[in-house]
């Protein structure tokens, strides 16, 4: 069966979907969370559209998934002052509360949460696509990370449970939050990346504000109720509706403390320019990527090729970890395309609950569109699409094609396709390759592909101070979540992993005193009556 064939069944009729993954009727949400009620939405709504077409009788037609409030910003500002009043300027309960009943809290959402998995998982592929696989393993390890981060926090809770003495003065020095924190995740990840700054915000005391991804909206739904029964109110807040009517006005009101948010520069530049403070906004940002792989002359190339094919098109290219441009050098370009589109071939395409499915539709209106003028304007420019069919085109969904020899001169060299196009540069010199990477406007990371150790280690060197991570013969990603998570230029600002995160979005403070005994008898009865949240010796198992 050809390429083309299987592309022209691709789409299925609605009886032939497994029963245990249909949806049940569209969804109208005009739920939304504010102060610990869940609201009634009265205004419009914003239709969500699934990336499926289902084939009919009279043609392949979009799913409609649903619909999902279309706050205005007046409404996004009642959840902002809700979040305000539950922070009460780091005097509220939730900011105050011992570290152990946050962890309490947050362990009983996890538990309310694990309740909604096949829910979740099956609004993951009908509403961005993703496969079957992929959405059980972002739920899944949504939920590992949780646990990773209330047991980094307890780790770094016993840590501060001691007393410090240094020059004669006695200390302790604790992690308080922030205040209000204003969480923005990506389409591609709308849990997992989403969860990896809201979760460190809630239980390092902080309130929040949370407004789902573009795509992925729906799946929240069935984790309202969880988010207003595990959290005093005001704490966690959620809403929806166009960014630029809601979280415009949200920064501009200058309340928002931590601005923690995934997805474009510009984006995170223009809304960060809203805050009329902006020395005190603490921003966690994962933005754009461009991310190179390098394959070296000396090279395993089944293992290059292998990890190539994933680090471009797994979830269809569509990850801000993704491989984005493939440098070869010019001795093994011809193998190694040989190889690539060998294994691109044997690549399924189709629905995301099929078995083995690796290339499934595309959420974004238009983005098939977007990717036909990046391939035209390559093959325009002296590129060739090297692959059997090759950028064709269904309804919303793109066939990955990969293109060669591409140049400086076509827009792929430099823009994030942020999908199943794959550029591939030959190149003789490993200058080519430094020059690329130093005049990049981004610097998340890449991958070396080679068995040179004096040509890795010189990469090695010559990148170190380019990106946040270099990748040795592996394609480049995100875990462990206990290593950093960062980037370079316009490409992140801060760094998120299970520990780090948990600084991010806290900040030391220290109580100190003149070690006399007067004070030692002062603090010793602080600690013995427990008079205070914040000077304790409690050790947290």
């Amino acid at each position: 069966m050809t390429h083309a064939s299987r592309l022209s069944n691709l789409f299925p009729a609605a009886d032939a979907i497994p029963e245990r993954y249909r949806l049940q009727g569209q969804t109208e949400q005009r739920e939304y969370l504010v102060d610990g009620e869940l609201r009634l939405w009265q205004g419009p709504l914003a239709t969500v559209r699934s990336p499926i077409h289902l084939a009919t009788e009279t043609g392949e037609e979009q799913v409609i998934l649903g619909s999902t409030p279309q706050l205005d910003a007046e409404t996004a500002l009642e959840a902002l002052d809700a979040a305000v009043r539950a922070y009460d300027n780091g005097q509220g309960t939730w900011p105050t509360m011992r570290v152990a009943e946050r962890i309490r809290h947050v362990e009983t959402f996890l538990a309310r949460m694990r309740e909604q998995r096949d829910a979740v998982v099956r609004l993951l592929m009908w509403e961005i696509g993703k496969n079957l696989k992929d959405s059980e393993k972002e739920f899944d390890r949504t939920c590992d990370y949780i646990v990773d981060t209330i047991n980094a926090l307890k780790a770094l809770d016993r840590r501060s449970s001691r007393f410090e003495l240094e020059q004669g003065t006695l200390g302790q020095i604790r992690r308080v939050p922030l205040g209000v924190a204003l969480c923005m995740g990506p389409y591609n990840y709308p849990l997992n990346e989403t969860f990896t700054t809201l979760i460190p915000a809630l239980i390092m005391g902080n309130t929040v504000v949370f407004k789902p991804a573009k795509f992925g909206v729906l799946l929240i739904r069935p984790l309202l109720e969880a988010f207003r029964d595990s959290f005093p109110a005001g704490v966690i807040n959620v809403i929806y509706g166009s960014g630029r009517e809601t979280v415009s006005a949200l920064m501009a009101s200058g309340k928002v403390d931590i601005f923690a948010f995934i997805g474009t520069n510009r984006g995170a530049s223009a809304l960060k320019k809203l805050h009329p403070k902006p020395h005190r906004l603490r921003a966690a940002l994962g933005l754009d990527a461009k991310n190179p792989g390098i394959v070296l002359p000396e090279v395993d190339l089944d293992n290059a090729v292998n990890e190539a094919v994933t680090g471009s098109l797994s979830f269809n290219g569509q990850r801000c970890t993704a491989l984005k441009i493939l440098f070869v050098h010019e001795t093994v370009v011809d193998a190694f395309l040989e190889k690539f589109n060998a294994k691109l071939a044997s690549l399924k395409p189709g629905m995301p609950w099929e078995p083995g499915v690796a290339l499934t539709p595309l959420p974004e209106a238009g983005k098939t569109d977007y990717l036909t003028t990046l391939v035209a304007d390559a093959t325009d420019k002296g590129a060739r699409v090297v692959n059997t069919d090759g950028g064709e085109v269904r309804g919303s969904f793109f066939y990955p094609a990969v293109l060669y020899p591409v140049s400086p001169q076509m827009r792929v060299y430099q823009e994030e396709q942020f999908g199943p196009v794959v550029p591939v540069v030959p190149y003789r010199d490993l200058k080519t390759v430094i020059d690329y990477v130093r005049q990049s406007d981004f610097g998340q990371q890449l991958s070396i592909f080679g068995s040179n150790p004096a040509e890795v280690g010189q990469l090695i060197d010559a990148f170190a101070n380019q990106v946040g991570r270099i990748n040795l013969n592996a394609q480049c990603q995100r875990g462990p979540d206990t290593y950093p998570f960062n980037g370079r230029k316009d490409s992140a600002e801060g760094t998120l992993s299970v520990h780090d995160a948990l600084r991010v979005f806290s900040i030391r403070t220290l109580v100190a005193t003149r070690f006399d005994e007067g004070n030692k008898a002062l603090v010793s009865e602080i600690i013995r009556n427990r008079e205070s949240s914040f000077l304790t010796t409690d050790y947290i198992f």
